[in-house]
C-alpha cells in the first residue's frame, strides 16, 4: 500500500468521521435525543423487564433450594428427601426459562421497531436535504450511518435498559439471598464488588475512542467500495482493476486496525473481568474458610454461599459493562446526529400562500445567488419569463449557472435576493410538494430504478393504471421495444436500466414525464450521451413532451436552439445575451462565439441559409427531421 493511498484513506476516514468527538456524547443525551421512539413500545419494555425480574427470581431460588440440597440430603445423606427439592428446582428453572425467553422475545421486538422507526427518522431527514449535502459527503458512509449506526444507539436506548432492568433484578435478588443465607459473607462480596466499576471505568474512554475510530473505517471502506461498483466499467476499460484493488485494500487495512483496536480492549476487558472475579470469589471464600476453621459456618453453608456468587458476580459485571456500552453507543449516537443536526436548505414556511394554477408561468426576478461556502456568485441579478407553451433555451459555457436556474426553480435552494414565481405566486410561499407536483425535471443523467419498466413509467404517477403507462410508453415510442423485451413491461431493467441503451432509457424516462403530466417542464441536456441516430430518435417524443407546456431547455447543443422561442446565454452567472437564433447569429457575441466554437465556421446569417452545400446548414438540427 503505498503512501499516496494511505493518505487519500486516512482522509476519507477523517471526513467520515465528521464529529471529531474522542468520546461522543454521553448516555443522557443519547437517551434525551433518542428516547421518544421508544415510547411507543414502553409497554413491551416494562413487560419484559417484569419478566427479567422473574427470571431472576427463579434463579435466587434455586440457591435456596441448593441450600436445602446440602443441608437435608448431603449432609444426612437422606435420599428420601431429594425428590420434593429436586422438583422445586425444576420448577423454578422452568420459570425461569419460560421467563428468559419472553423478556428475550418482548426486547427483540421492541428493539427491531426503534430501529425501523429510527432508520425511518433519518432516511426522512436525509430526503430533506440539497444536492450539496450529498456532494460533501461519501455515499458509502451515508448508507453506513443510516443502516450501522443506528445499531449501536438501539443496543443503549432499548436492548441496554432492559439488561441494565434485568441484571438490577438479579443483582437485588441475590443481593437478598445472600443476606439471608449470610450476612457477614454478603457485606464481603458487597464490599469487593465496586472493583468491577472500576475495571469498566478505565476501560470506557478507549472503548469510545476504538468504537468511533472503527465506525469511520467502515463507513470509509464501504464509501470506497460503492464509488468502485459504481464506476466499474471505468475501471475496467482503463485498466485500473490493481489500482483500485489497492484502494479497496488501503481503505480495508486501515478499517483492520481500527477494528483489532477494539478486539484489543475486548480481548484484555474479558481476562480483566474474570481476574477481578476471581479476587472477589477468593476474598470471600478466605473469610468463609475462616468462619469454617472457627466453626462458624457449616460446609453446605459455604457451599451453597459459593454457588450464589456464581449468579450474584455475572450481573454485577454486566451492570459495570453498561459502561463500555454507553461509550460504544455514544459513538455511533454522535455520527447520527452529525446527519441529524444538518438543516435543510429550503423548508416549507408556516403559512403558504393560495396558488392559483393559470398554466405554468414561471418569472425569476432579479435573482441572486452563491452555493454555501464558495466566495463566487453561481448567479447574479437574472431575469427571465416562461411562458405556458412556449421553449426557453439557456445555454452557455460550462459552469456559466444554467443548471443553477433548474435547483432554484425547484427549491433545492432559495435565492439570496430575488424572486422565482409560479403563475404569479412567489414559489417559497408555496408548500415543496405542491410545487414539485407541477414542475417535471427530466436529468442529463437518466435516471432508472432496479423494477420493472411498468414500475419505471409508474414512478410519474403511482396511481396511473396499465392503460395511461402503455399510452405513455407509445408516446415516447418506446413501445415497441418494450414489446420486445423478453416480459414486456415486467421486464426487470437492472439498476439504473442497465439492460437498456442510452435512447431507451431515456424514451422511458420521456413516457414517465409524459404520465406525470405537469404544466412545467425542464429539460437539462436531453440528448446528452446520445449518439445522432439514438438522438433523433427521442426528438417526437421529446416535442410531444413539450407540447403545451411551459419548457425551459438548459443544453450546449446549439443544434437544439433552432426551434426556441427565446435563448437565454448565461456566462459567470448573469445573463449577456437573449433572443432567437436568428437574432442571435446575425450580431457578434457570446452566442455566435459558442456557435462557431461548436460547428467550427463563422455563425449562420442569411448567406449561409441559402446555401445548403456547406456552411451550418449543412449539419440539420436535431429538432428538425433528417433530409430525405
Amino acid at each position: 500500500m503505498s503512501n499516496e493511498q494511505s493518505g487519500v484513506v486516512e482522509t476519507r476516514i477523517e471526513r467520515s468521521d465528521a464529529s471529531g468527538d474522542e468520546t461522543g456524547i454521553d448516555a443522557r443525551e443519547v437517551f434525551r435525543r433518542f428516547e421518544s421512539l421508544a415510547r411507543k413500545d414502553r409497554a413491551l419494555m416494562v413487560l419484559a423487564c417484569v419478566l427479567a425480574t422473574v427470571a431472576a427470581a427463579a434463579e435466587a431460588g434455586v440457591v435456596l433450594v441448593f441450600m436445602v440440597i446440602t443441608d437435608d440430603v448431603l449432609e444426612t445423606r437422606n435420599l428420601h428427601a431429594f425428590w420434593h427439592p429436586a422438583v422445586m428446582w425444576i420448577g423454578a428453572t422452568l420459570l425461569g426459562a419460560a421467563a428468559m425467553f419472553g423478556r428475550d422475545l418482548l426486547t427483540s421486538l421492541a428493539s427491531e421497531r426503534f430501529l425501523l422507526r429510527l432508520r425511518d427518522k433519518v432516511f426522512r431527514h436525509v430526503q430533506s436535504m440539497s444536492p450539496t449535502f450529498f456532494s460533501s459527503r461519501d455515499t458509502g458512509d451515508l448508507v453506513a450511518r443510516i443502516t450501522g449506526d443506528i445499531d449501536a444507539v438501539e443496543n443503549l436506548v432499548i436492548g441496554g435498559v432492559v439488561a441494565l432492568v434485568s441484571d438490577a433484578a438479579g443483582v437485588l435478588m441475590f443481593a437478598g439471598t445472600a443476606i439471608y443465607l449470610r450476612w457477614d459473607l454478603a457485606l464481603v462480596s458487597f464490599a469487593v464488588a465496586p472493583l468491577f466499576w472500576l475495571v469498566t471505568r478505565g476501560f470506557a474512554k478507549p472503548f469510545a475512542e476504538a468504537s468511533r475510530r472503527e465506525r469511520a473505517g467502515n463507513g470509509a471502506i464501504a464509501a470506497v467500495v460503492e464509488e468502485n461498483v459504481q464506476n466499474m466499467m471505468l475501471v475496467q476499460a482503463y485498466n485500473r482493476p490493481s489500482s483500485e484493488r489497492d484502494r479497496v485494500h488501503a481503505a480495508g487495512v486501515e478499517w483492520l486496525r481500527a477494528r483489532m483496536a477494539e478486539a484489543r480492549l475486548a480481548a484484555l476487558y474479558g481476562p480483566v473481568v474474570l481476574l477481578t472475579e476471581t479476587v472477589c470469589v477468593l476474598a470471600v471464600l478466605g473469610v468463609g474458610a475462616w468462619e469454617l476453621s472457627e466453626n462458624r459456618i457449616g460446609l453446605s453453608g459455604l457451599l451453597a454461599f459459593a454457588a450464589f456468587l456464581g449468579m450474584l458476580y455475572p450481573p454485577i459485571q454486566s451492570m459495570s459493562g453498561f459502561g463500555v456500552l454507553k461509550a460504544t453507543a455514544g459513538a455511533g449516537a454522535q455520527r447520527l446526529l452529525d446527519v441529524l443536526e444538518e438543516r435543510p436548505a429550503v423548508a416549507d414556511l408556516a403559512q403558504t400562500g393560495m396558488y392559483q394554477a393559470r398554466g405554468g408561468w414561471v418569472e425569476f426576478d432579479s435573482v441572486t445567488f452563491r452555493y454555501p461556502g464558495q466566495d463566487r456568485g453561481a448567479l447574479r441579478d437574472v431575469s427571465l419569463v416562461a411562458a405556458p407553451g412556449r421553449l426557453v433555451l439557456v445555454t452557455g459555457s460550462s459552469g456559466a449557472g444554467k443548471s443553477t436556474l433548474t435547483q432554484l426553480l425547484l427549491r433545492f435552494h432559495d435565492p439570496e435576493s430575488g424572486s422565482i414565481r409560479l403563475d404569479g405566486t412567489d414559489i417559497r410561499d408555496l408548500t415543496l410538494r405542491r410545487l414539485r407536483s407541477n414542475v417535471t425535471l427530466m436529468l442529463q443523467q437518466t435516471m432508472l430504478f432496479d423494477g420493472t419498466v411498468r414500475e419505471n413509467i409508474a414512478y410519474g404517477d403511482p396511481t396511473a393504471g396499465d392503460e395511461r403507462i402503455e399510452d405513455a410508453a407509445r408516446r415516447a415510442d418506446a413501445a415497441d421495444f418494450i414489446d420486445a423485451l423478453p416480459q414486456g413491461y415486467d421486464t426487470i431493467i437492472g439498476q439504473g436500466g442497465s439492460s437498456l441503451s442510452g435512447g431507451q432509457r431515456q424514451r422511458l424516462a420521456i413516457a414517465r414525464a409524459l404520465l406525470r403530466d405537469t404544466p412545467v417542464l425542464v429539460l437539462d441536456e436531453p440528448t446528452t450521451g446520445l449518439d445522432a441516430v439514438a438522438a433523433r430518435k427521442v426528438l417526437d417524443p421529446l416535442r410531444r413532451l413539450m407540447s403545451g407546456r411551459t419548457t425551459i431547455l438548459i443544453s450546449h447543443d446549439l443544434h437544439l436552439a433552432h426551434d426556441a422561442d427565446e435563448i437565454l446565454v448565461v456566462d459567470a452567472g448573469r445573463i449577456v445575451q437573449r433572443g432567437r437564433h436568428d437574432e442571435l447569429t446575425a450580431v457578434r457575441g457570446k452566442y455566435a462565439e459558442l456557435w462557431e466554437a461548436q460547428n467550427g465556421g463563422v455563425p449562420e446569417g442569411p448567406a449561409q441559409k441559402a446555401d445548403t452545400g456547406g456552411g451550418a446548414e449543412a449539419q440539420p438540427s436535431l429538432w428538425r427531421p433528417a433530409p430525405a
